[in-house]
Protein backbone atom coordinates (compact mmCIF):
# COMPACT_ATOMS: atom_id res chain seq x y z
CA UNK A 1 0.00 0.00 0.00
CA UNK A 2 1.44 3.37 -1.23
CA UNK A 3 2.07 5.75 1.81
CA UNK A 4 0.50 9.35 1.79
CA UNK A 5 1.37 12.66 1.94
CA UNK A 6 0.57 14.17 6.14
CA UNK A 7 -1.52 17.04 4.23
CA UNK A 8 -3.64 14.98 1.83
CA UNK A 9 -5.72 14.02 4.76
CA UNK A 10 -5.33 17.82 6.10
CA UNK A 11 -9.35 19.13 6.79
CA UNK A 12 -9.50 23.05 7.65
CA UNK A 13 -12.95 23.86 9.12
CA UNK A 14 -13.53 27.37 10.08
CA UNK A 15 -17.56 28.83 11.19
CA UNK A 16 -18.60 31.80 13.46
CA UNK A 17 -19.61 31.35 16.82
CA UNK A 18 -23.06 31.54 17.59
CA UNK A 19 -24.96 32.51 21.00
CA UNK A 20 -26.76 29.08 20.62
CA UNK A 21 -23.34 27.66 20.56
CA UNK A 22 -21.91 29.98 24.25
CA UNK A 23 -22.24 28.67 27.63
CA UNK A 24 -23.06 30.63 31.25
CA UNK A 25 -20.03 32.56 30.63
CA UNK A 26 -20.72 33.58 27.01
CA UNK A 27 -17.84 31.50 25.67
CA UNK A 28 -17.80 28.36 23.46
CA UNK A 29 -19.43 24.91 24.91
CA UNK A 30 -17.03 22.39 24.92
CA UNK A 31 -19.34 19.98 23.83
CA UNK A 32 -19.78 21.81 20.62
CA UNK A 33 -16.27 22.18 20.09
CA UNK A 34 -15.59 18.07 20.71
CA UNK A 35 -18.61 17.94 18.01
CA UNK A 36 -16.28 19.74 15.33
CA UNK A 37 -13.50 17.90 16.62
CA UNK A 38 -14.95 14.50 15.94
CA UNK A 39 -16.37 15.78 12.58
CA UNK A 40 -13.13 17.01 10.95
CA UNK A 41 -11.47 14.34 12.47
CA UNK A 42 -13.70 11.78 10.65
CA UNK A 43 -13.32 14.20 7.11
CA UNK A 44 -9.59 13.53 7.79
CA UNK A 45 -9.39 9.66 8.67
CA UNK A 46 -11.77 9.06 5.64
CA UNK A 47 -9.75 11.24 3.43
CA UNK A 48 -6.46 9.18 4.62
CA UNK A 49 -8.09 5.83 4.38
CA UNK A 50 -10.53 6.23 1.09
CA UNK A 51 -13.36 4.12 2.64
CA UNK A 52 -17.05 4.90 3.43
CA UNK A 53 -16.61 4.12 7.09
CA UNK A 54 -14.09 5.19 9.88
CA UNK A 55 -14.87 5.37 13.39
CA UNK A 56 -13.57 6.97 16.39
CA UNK A 57 -11.77 4.11 18.40
CA UNK A 58 -10.46 7.00 21.00
CA UNK A 59 -10.12 10.51 22.29
CA UNK A 60 -7.07 10.83 23.98
CA UNK A 61 -7.44 14.44 25.23
CA UNK A 62 -8.93 18.16 24.04
CA UNK A 63 -6.45 20.62 25.41
CA UNK A 64 -8.71 23.70 26.36
CA UNK A 65 -5.95 26.57 26.10
CA UNK A 66 -8.02 29.19 25.82
CA UNK A 67 -11.77 30.42 25.22
CA UNK A 68 -13.83 30.81 22.70
CA UNK A 69 -16.17 33.94 22.62
CA UNK A 70 -19.06 35.12 20.17
CA UNK A 71 -16.29 37.78 18.63
CA UNK A 72 -14.44 35.22 17.42
CA UNK A 73 -14.04 32.75 14.50
CA UNK A 74 -13.42 29.10 15.30
CA UNK A 75 -11.12 27.44 12.99
CA UNK A 76 -10.52 23.86 13.24
CA UNK A 77 -7.63 22.14 11.40
CA UNK A 78 -6.89 18.23 11.25
CA UNK A 79 -4.72 15.88 9.85
CA UNK A 80 -3.45 12.09 10.28
CA UNK A 81 -0.23 12.07 12.08
CA UNK A 82 0.53 8.55 12.33
CA UNK A 83 -1.04 5.30 11.73
CA UNK A 84 -1.50 1.37 12.59
CA UNK A 85 -1.98 -1.78 10.39
CA UNK A 86 -5.94 -0.32 10.45
CA UNK A 87 -5.79 3.00 12.74
CA UNK A 88 -4.88 6.59 12.25
CA UNK A 89 -4.04 8.93 14.69
CA UNK A 90 -5.31 12.57 13.87
CA UNK A 91 -4.43 15.75 14.91
CA UNK A 92 -6.38 18.74 15.52
CA UNK A 93 -5.91 22.51 16.67
CA UNK A 94 -8.81 24.91 17.09
CA UNK A 95 -7.68 28.65 15.98
CA UNK A 96 -9.64 31.11 17.50
CA UNK A 97 -9.75 34.36 16.03
CA UNK A 98 -11.25 37.91 17.10
CA UNK A 99 -12.57 39.08 13.68
CA UNK A 100 -11.94 42.63 15.28
CA UNK A 101 -8.63 43.13 16.03
CA UNK A 102 -7.94 39.69 14.25
CA UNK A 103 -5.74 38.23 16.90
CA UNK A 104 -5.07 34.64 16.19
CA UNK A 105 -4.24 32.11 19.22
CA UNK A 106 -4.50 28.35 19.63
CA UNK A 107 -7.03 27.06 21.65
CA UNK A 108 -7.34 24.03 22.01
CA UNK A 109 -5.23 20.70 20.34
CA UNK A 110 -6.53 17.19 20.27
CA UNK A 111 -5.81 13.57 19.63
CA UNK A 112 -8.32 11.58 18.24
CA UNK A 113 -8.14 7.95 16.90
CA UNK A 114 -10.09 6.47 13.98
CA UNK A 115 -10.36 2.93 12.30
CA UNK A 116 -10.85 1.91 8.75
CA UNK A 117 -14.03 -0.46 7.91
CA UNK A 118 -14.58 -2.24 4.86
CA UNK A 119 -18.36 -2.61 4.07
CA UNK A 120 -18.38 -5.77 6.62
CA UNK A 121 -17.62 -3.50 9.12
CA UNK A 122 -14.21 -5.22 9.26
CA UNK A 123 -11.25 -3.44 10.08
CA UNK A 124 -8.98 -2.43 6.96
CA UNK A 125 -5.53 -1.96 6.53
CA UNK A 126 -4.44 2.02 5.73
CA UNK A 127 -1.42 3.99 4.27
CA UNK A 128 1.35 4.86 6.56
CA UNK A 129 2.12 8.57 6.46
CA UNK A 130 5.02 10.78 4.75
CA UNK A 131 5.84 14.38 7.05
CA UNK A 132 6.68 16.92 5.18
CA UNK A 133 6.73 19.89 7.36
CA UNK A 134 7.98 20.26 10.70
CA UNK A 135 4.60 20.78 12.65
CA UNK A 136 4.13 17.47 10.55
CA UNK A 137 8.04 15.64 11.46
CA UNK A 138 7.34 16.38 15.20
CA UNK A 139 3.51 15.08 15.21
CA UNK A 140 4.73 12.34 13.27
CA UNK A 141 8.12 11.21 15.57
CA UNK A 142 6.04 11.24 18.58
CA UNK A 143 3.37 9.40 17.06
CA UNK A 144 4.26 6.28 18.44
CA UNK A 145 4.77 7.08 22.02
CA UNK A 146 1.19 8.51 21.95
CA UNK A 147 -0.48 5.10 20.11
CA UNK A 148 2.14 2.74 23.14
CA UNK A 149 0.51 5.20 25.80
CA UNK A 150 -3.00 4.46 23.87
CA UNK A 151 -3.04 0.89 24.33
CA UNK A 152 -1.57 0.90 27.98
CA UNK A 153 -4.76 2.91 28.81
CA UNK A 154 -7.02 0.92 27.02
CA UNK A 155 -5.88 -2.30 28.69
CA UNK A 156 -6.46 -0.58 31.66
CA UNK A 157 -9.88 0.72 30.90
CA UNK A 158 -10.35 -2.82 30.10
CA UNK A 159 -9.58 -3.67 33.94
CA UNK A 160 -11.20 -1.06 35.45
CA UNK A 161 -14.46 -2.20 33.41
CA UNK A 162 -14.45 -5.72 35.18
CA UNK A 163 -15.11 -3.90 38.65
CA UNK A 164 -17.92 -2.08 37.80
CA UNK A 165 -21.27 -2.37 38.60
CA UNK A 166 -23.95 -2.97 35.82
CA UNK A 167 -26.60 -2.62 38.43
CA UNK A 168 -29.32 -0.11 39.15
CA UNK A 169 -28.91 2.20 41.39
CA UNK A 170 -32.19 1.61 43.03
CA UNK A 171 -31.14 -2.25 43.04
CA UNK A 172 -28.20 -1.63 45.48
Amino acid sequence: MKAKKAKESRIINTAQVLSCDLNNYNTLFGGVLMKKLDDAATLSARRHSRVKECVTASTDSIDFLCPIHQTDSVCVESFVTYTGKTSMEIFCKVIAEDMINGERRIAATAFLTFVALDENKQPVEVPSIIPETEEEEFLYKTGKERAEIRKLRRQKSKELAAYISLEKPWDI
